[in-house]
């Protein structure tokens, strides 16, 4: 399978969780992040083709960015081996030039 990435993929030391913006719902926890998009580990299923504006928490604040803003295209969604989990891949599609910013602070720390 070819992979079209045009950034490279970071897998974070550091705990990061995603969270619904307007409801507050755990979305799951990132096991990779790029500046362009990010793979999720998640207790509930994730629907393909669903945009979502959500945060990405940290668990510790790295240089004054604890938290990133943005809207992601879910671009997959898969079974996770146990069926009670699911991994998804998310495309950032609008994230905000400060957001932007913040994002890059944090994945130079990874």
């Amino acid at each position: 399978m070819e992979d079209r990435r045009q950034n490279s993929r970071h897998t974070p030391e550091l705990q990061l969780e995603v969270f619904e913006l307007h409801s507050g719902r755990r979305l799951g926890r990132i096991v990779d992040l790029s500046s362009d998009g990010f793979m999720l580990f998640s207790d509930t299923p994730q629907r393909a083709d669903t945009l979502v504006e959500c945060r990405l928490v940290s668990e510790q604040v790295i240089k004054g960015v604890g938290e990133i803003r943005l809207a992601a295209d879910c671009l997959w969604s898969r079974p996770a081996a146990d069926d009670q989990h699911c991994w998804a891949g998310f495309h950032i599609i609008d994230l905000a030039q400060d957001q932007a910013e913040a994002l890059e602070l944090l994945l130079e720390h990874l």
